[in-house]
C-alpha cells in the first residue's frame, strides 16, 4: 500500500485505486526514490492545467514532469514536458495528444535510470532525455525525488500563451488518479547513488532492454514526433540568442 501526503485547500476522495482532487490540491508519494518507472492513470479535468511529476526539494532541485495545459474548445490538449537538473529547467518539450485526456483515464509514465529518462503516454515514448554527464552536462541522479500531483491556475501563460483566462464559473475543477505503481529503488541518503546504480538482477532498471529504446518504440517516438509535437527547446534559437543548451547537440535516442 503506498503512502500518500495531502495538502488540500477544498476536498479529496480517496477510494481504493482512485484519487480524486478538487481544485487547489496537491498530494504526494511519502518517501524519496532513486531511479523508477512510475506508473499513473489520469483522467485530466476539462480546460485548466494539472500536473504530474517527480521532485526533490530546494534550490538545487531536479524534476522530471508531465504537465496537461488547458484548451480552448476544439483544440487539442496539450502535455507539456520539463526536466530540472540542480536546480535548472528551460528544457520544455509540449505535444498534443491524439486524444482527449478529459474522457477517459489515461497512462502516463516516467521512466528515469542511469541512461536516460523516458517519457511514455499510453506506453508510447515520446519523449527521451540521455545521460551524457560524462561530457559535462547535469543528470539527476544525486538525490531522491518523490511523486507529486496537482491542480493549479497557470492561467497566465498555460493556455494560448495567457491569452485564454480561468473561467471560474466552471467550477469546481476535478482530475482523477488510479492505479499509480512506482517501482523503483528507495532513496536511502548518499549511498543510494551508487546502489540504486549498480548492474545487478535486482536493479532491474540497470539491464540492457532499459538502456535504450527499441527499434519499434524508435518508431513510435519519431512518428508522435513528427505529427504532434509542437515545440521544442533545442530548436528554438530566439529564445537562447543562439547559445543552445549543450544536451541539444547529443543523441538522445
Amino acid at each position: 500500500m503506498h503512502q500518500f501526503w495531502v495538502k488540500t485547500f477544498i476536498l479529496c476522495w480517496i477510494k481504493p485505486q482512485l484519487v480524486q482532487c478538487v481544485i487547489v490540491v496537491a498530494f504526494g508519494f511519502q518517501g524519496q526514490l532513486l531511479n523508477r518507472r512510475d506508473h499513473s492513470y489520469l483522467e485530466a479535468l476539462k480546460c485548466k492545467s494539472s500536473l504530474y511529476l517527480l521532485s526533490s526539494a530546494g534550490s538545487q532541485h531536479d524534476e522530471i514532469d508531465f504537465e496537461f495545459l488547458g484548451n480552448s474548445t476544439g483544440q487539442p490538449y496539450t502535455v507539456h514536458t520539463n526536466l530540472y537538473t540542480q536546480g535548472k529547467g528551460s528544457r520544455e518539450q509540449q505535444f498534443y495528444l491524439w486524444f482527449d485526456p478529459t474522457a477517459n483515464f489515461h497512462n502516463y509514465t516516467i521512466h528515469w535510470n542511469p541512461t536516460e529518462i523516458v517519457w511514455y503516454v499510453d506506453d508510447v515514448p515520446i519523449r527521451v532525455f540521455r545521460n551524457h554527464e560524462q561530457e559535462g552536462i547535469t543528470y539527476p541522479n544525486k538525490q531522491g525525488m518523490r511523486v507529486y500531483t496537482s491542480l493549479w491556475n497557470a492561467d497566465n501563460w498555460a493556455t494560448r500563451g495567457g491569452l485564454v483566462k480561468t473561467d471560474w464559473n466552471h467550477a469546481p475543477f476535478t482530475a482523477r488518479f488510479h492505479h499509480f505503481r512506482a517501482r523503483a529503488c528507495k532513496w536511502g541518503g548518499a549511498k543510494s547513488i551508487h546502489q540504486c546504480a549498480y548492474n545487478t538482477p535486482a536493479n532491474w532498471w540497470t539491464s540492457a532492454r532499459y538502456k535504450k529504446l527499441t527499434h519499434t518504440q524508435l518508431e513510435q517516438l519519431n512518428w508522435i514526433r513528427n505529427n504532434y509535437m509542437i515545440y521544442d527547446y533545442c530548436t528554438d534559437t530566439k529564445r537562447f540568442n543562439g547559445q543552445m543548451p549543450p544536451e541539444c547537440f547529443k543523441p538522445q535516442f
